[in-house]
């Protein structure tokens, strides 16, 4: 009589561990990401996870570069020009990151050696260049277009207002009456300063760039 074999539990992958450090990082930031943790969130012993990930580091670059998949490209390819493409490109790197605020700190980093992070550099440089940027400004306007999105996606203006008229004096804050109201609006805010600053930060760069154009 054949005996029904016991459910197998699935096999530990480098997928696995990264959604569960993911997981982890999303629920309680970056310090709670620890091979007893994960191991326990698995259903494994800790040194198997050693198999896949030397370290901790690795495990959360990992996970960064899983967020920076998620970022579409598709704009430097489709005919766009390089200004509606960084104004495409800019509001799906904010989207990717809206959800995963707690990884932020380790894109900052870098790409390092990360195959997302670098594919996504090489795009935005390679549109810049073939737009006509020079090297060394197409590289600065990748530099800058990164600290201006992963600021906006470390934290929320208008969450750092607490909604209590009476937080704000006006003896104290004369300019502050409706501060207590910005945290009833967060998306609004925080979705329009970022569309605010997007469209000066590209604004100057249209300038520069039609200055480069004009004869020397």
């Amino acid at each position: 009589m054949w005996r029904m074999a016991r459910p197998r539990k699935p096999l530990l992958s480098r997928d696995r561990i990264v959604e569960a450090a993911g997981a982890l990082v999303d629920a309680e930031g970056l310090e709670a990401v620890s091979t007893r943790r994960l191991a326990a969130a698995l259903g494994v012993s800790g040194p198997s996870l050693y198999n896949h990930f030397r370290t901790k580091d690795e495990i959360l670059d990992a996970v960064a570069d899983s967020v920076s998949a998620r970022v579409d490209l598709s704009m430097f390819d489709d005919g766009r020009d390089w200004r509606a493409s960084l104004h495409a490109w800019a509001h799906s790197y904010r989207d990717a990151l809206a959800d995963h605020p707690n990884i932020v700190p380790v894109l900052a980093r870098g790409p390092g050696r990360r195959p997302a992070g670098l594919r996504l550099a090489d795009a935005v440089f390679g549109a810049m260049t073939a737009a006509g940027w020079p090297p060394a400004q197409a590289t600065r306007i990748g530099a800058l277009m990164r600290y201006f999105i992963l600021g906006s996606a470390v934290g929320s203006f208008a969450r750092g207002f607490v909604d209590d008229r009476t937080a704000y004096d006006p003896a104290d804050y004369p300019h502050l009456g409706q501060a207590h109201l910005l945290a009833e609006r967060q998306r609004e805010v925080d979705e329009g300063a970022f569309e605010t600053g997007l469209a000066a930060l590209l604004d100057g760069l249209a300038l520069q760039y039609e200055a480069l154009k004009e004869p020397a």
